[in-house]
């Protein structure tokens, strides 16, 4: 979908790209490269119906205040993704972030019981941000878990890393995070990821008759990602919304709004109301 283009000159390069993908070609980026020591010009470029795709998958991540009436079950937001894309930080991120849900109160549950240090981390992170934490290794522990944390508005859930191949024990978490009914399912993605292996992951998480798919990609690691052309196709390739990002390791304060930093690695300017937070 996102495709380079190089020549002597921009006049050549930008035909090149109108033969490839028509009249409503747009130019994302252009750069002065060397080739064996030659300079040329190279641009990024993309059908424009496809950025208008992101850009209205995009307009649709807003969501409604979150916090719930008496007795109601909490917002459950859930973290997956691969091995090393960052969940249990940014969900630490999403905790500790003072205002990111108005009003509403969080809390954090960890399925994660396989990773070596995981749930003390997690732990750590709750007790520094003055959050409710629970531990939930089965099913039969949810509702109790839930229970305990009735004051809460908004659940996060932090999720075991899986690699697609791993099949007995992903379907394993995965039953376990069903039994959770969570509200959203953010897919969690390095932005140093290749997109093709990107689309691969996220096609290990996608909606079965057994499961519910990924809503939303949250990309991570956006402060190793060298230029903009990398996470523009990581969103036309994911083709999900988006809430957040996160560009660092620092807790909370490295979890930025989404739509508009998206939209930036597009060259388009976004609305002020993508990245509205409820009070």
């Amino acid at each position: 979908m996102l495709e380079r283009f190089r020549g002597a000159d921009l006049s050549s390069v930008a035909d090149r790209a109108r033969r490839s993908f028509g009249d409503d070609v747009m130019i994302l980026h252009t750069r002065i490269v060397r080739d064996g020591g030659v300079p040329m010009v190279e641009v990024m470029a993309a059908p424009a119906t496809a950025l208008e795709r992101v850009r209205s998958r995009l307009e649709a991540a807003p969501f409604r205040t979150l916090l719930k009436e008496p007795g109601a079950r909490p917002y459950c937001i859930a973290l997956v993704g691969p091995t090393g894309a960052g969940k249990t930080t940014t969900a630490a991120k999403l905790a500790a972030k003072r205002g990111l849900f108005g009003a509403a109160r969080v809390g954090l549950i960890t399925i994660d019981t396989y990773r070596v240090g995981g749930m003390e981390q997690l732990s750590t992170y709750a007790d520094l941000a003055d959050v409710p934490f629970e531990v939930v290794y089965d099913a039969s522990e949810i509702d109790a878990a839930l229970k305990r944390l009735s004051a809460c508005d908004v659940v996060i859930v932090d999720t075991p890393g899986r690699s697609p191949s791993a099949t007995e024990l992903t379907e394993r978490w995965r039953a376990l995070l069903d039994a959770f009914k969570p509200d959203e399912v953010h897919l969690v993605i390095p932005a140093t990821l290749r997109a093709d292996l990107a689309l691969h992951a996220a096609r290990s998480y996608g909606a079965t008759r057994d499961h519910r798919g990924a809503t939303h990609m949250l990309l991570t690691k956006l402060d190793e990602v060298p230029r903009e052309t990398g996470i523009a196709d990581l969103a036309l390739s994911l083709e999900l919304p988006t809430r957040w990002i996160a560009d660092g390791q620092d807790v909370p304060t490295d979890l930025k709004p989404g739509p508009s930093r998206i939209l930036r690695a597009f060259g388009l300017q976004a609305d002020a109301e993508l990245d509205w937070v409820p009070a």
